[in-house]
């Protein structure tokens, strides 16, 4: 299988703009910022730069000469152990925390949507890569577990504009939210 570097670098331009996005939203706001918008904010950024870093792994591993399963399977253990980490970490902050727990029970069929619909589709591929159970479908299944993390960019990013609007909608305020200090 034939790496597609300049797919891969595009779809890492990609995940740059959402990251740029998540951080202007971050810094145009007033001088105080709700704590879920933060952990929104957080979220955009986070997966935007995973998503950087996971289409460049295998361009980054091409330059060493691995090619055909060892390029996909390290490639794949890679991106699979980083969105594992991530998913792990933002479970231990207490700001995300929240913030998932009040979207379970706000919007219990976004959230499903997001971890059956989006999750999934990303780690299955990343799975039967690793375990190398289709060979000539490694690049493919590679490239699919990348789009999907990129449509968890856009949802993430999506949800942060949605949430600015909605504090922005007469009758609504952050004041009764906790906020914290830029």
């Amino acid at each position: 299988m034939q790496i597609n570097s300049g797919l891969l670098i595009a779809i890492a331009e990609i995940a740059g703009i959402f990251v740029g996005f998540g951080a202007l939203i971050g810094i145009t706001r007033e001088n105080k910022i709700a704590i879920a918008q933060l952990a929104r904010i957080r979220g955009v950024v986070i997966v935007g730069l995973g998503l950087i870093i996971a289409a460049l792994i295998p361009v980054g591993l091409s330059l060493y000469g691995l090619t055909d399963h060892t390029l996909w399977f390290i490639s794949s253990l890679i991106f699979f152990s980083l969105n594992w980490t991530g998913i792990i970490l933002s479970m231990r902050d207490p700001l995300y925390r929240e913030l998932m727990k009040t979207e379970m029970q706000t919007s219990p069929v976004i959230y499903v949507l997001f971890w059956l619909g989006l999750e999934l589709p990303l780690q299955a591929p990343l799975v039967l890569t690793m375990l190398g159970l289709f060979p000539n479908l490694e690049s493919a299944f590679y490239i699919t577990a990348l789009l999907f993390n990129l449509f968890q960019a856009a949802f993430a990013l999506v949800q942060l504009v949605h949430s600015q609007a909605d504090l922005q909608e007469p009758g609504r305020s952050t004041k009764s939210q906790d906020q914290i200090a830029d």
